[in-house]
């Protein structure tokens, strides 16, 4: 490589339209798929003047940069959220520190909520007073079909593939007779949809928009209560939840759960007042996620749309765009 084309260039040359086909039509698949050198050799690298360049590789940069710091923000909500979640509603640490005489380390109306003994049930020592059950009792199972009749004109797809850890990364826009005919789950936003294929492979997202409409191969659960959504979509995509549905899945080349297996997932439902208070702290957090994530699939969009112009230098970025970025 000449040393004075730049590597980041390179890269971001090789994420392009015509470098994708150039590979796409070379690769060999016999087990995997492979390149030659002289292949490789051949692969498409446009060189606009090197000012051109470099303004370009800024701009670029800078949209990868706020995607990433999106995806960093977005981490760190959901490790929060999960936490508490684990704290308050899995291992009770509120009244287990009661219990023991301790202090509880959350504003005294809170800490009130909470009480201060478990008793026995189903499910091993719970909090007093609140009920060993499943995520039945918080949320009802694929509440939605389209029929012939409600069907939209165009539908917004989202498939397994386009919901990984929690994140939508991709939907699919089809004419009506054009749509797959997994796409029946209808979506509203509040609720958790669980890949029941595979379920090891982390097909979940938590849906924050209207208008998507689910595969089949979704289990899609609708929070029963607006206090149940935050408690219903961390519960059903825990970690624990997720191993224990990959060990559950069979059916050979694509293991798979029913549906009412997800909704069967054990769950102990805390008091109402306790229920509120999480949704009111947990909340905004997970809102904040989904729009970063919004704003991510903008950029990434973007990014995308101006990638090939930019390589090609039929989009020429100046000098005071390229100034804006550091403002």
């Amino acid at each position: 490589m000449r040393d004075d084309i730049g590597a980041e260039w390179v890269a971001y040359a090789l994420r392009s339209p015509g470098a994708q086909r150039h590979i796409r039509t070379r690769a060999t698949t016999t087990v995997q798929a492979t390149l030659n050198l002289q292949d490789v050799r051949e692969l498409p690298i446009p060189l606009p003047d090197r000012p051109q360049r470099d303004r370009a590789t800024t701009v670029l940069r800078a949209l990868d940069s706020k995607i990433d710091l999106n995806r960093r923000i977005n981490c760190t909500l959901e490790t929060i959220a999960r936490t508490i979640f684990k704290s308050w509603l899995v291992d009770f640490d509120p009244v287990r520190t009661k219990m023991q005489g301790g202090e509880v380390g959350l504003p005294p109306d809170l800490a009130a909520l909470f009480p201060d003994s478990l008793e026995e049930s189903d499910l091993g020592p719970i909090p007093t007073g609140w009920s060993a059950g499943s995520l039945m009792d918080v949320a009802e199972l694929n509440p939605e079909t389209w029929s012939r009749d409600t069907r939209p004109a165009v539908i917004s797809y989202l498939e397994l593939s386009g919901a990984k850890w929690g994140c939508i990364e991709s939907r699919t826009s089809y004419a009506l007779d054009e749509a797959p005919s997994r796409a029946q789950r209808v979506l509203r936003s509040g609720d958790t949809v669980v890949g029941t294929v595979r379920p090891g492979n982390g097909s979940y997202a938590l849906i924050a928009e209207e208008g998507l409409t689910g595969s089949t191969g979704f289990a899609v659960l609708r929070p029963r209560r607006p206090a149940y959504r935050e408690i219903a979509h961390l519960a059903a995509t825990s970690r624990a939840s997720i191993a224990s549905l990959a060990a559950l899945a069979d059916g050979g080349v694509y293991p798979a759960v029913r549906p009412d297996v997800v909704a069967s997932t054990p769950l102990v439902v805390p008091s109402e007042d306790v229920s509120e208070a999480f949704a009111e702290l947990v909340a905004p957090m997970l809102a904040r996620a989904a729009i970063g994530e919004r704003e991510s699939r903008r950029l990434a969009h973007l990014r995308d749309e101006l990638l090939p112009r930019l390589l090609s230098g039929e989009s020429v970025v100046r000098d005071t765009a390229v100034a804006s970025l550091s403002v």
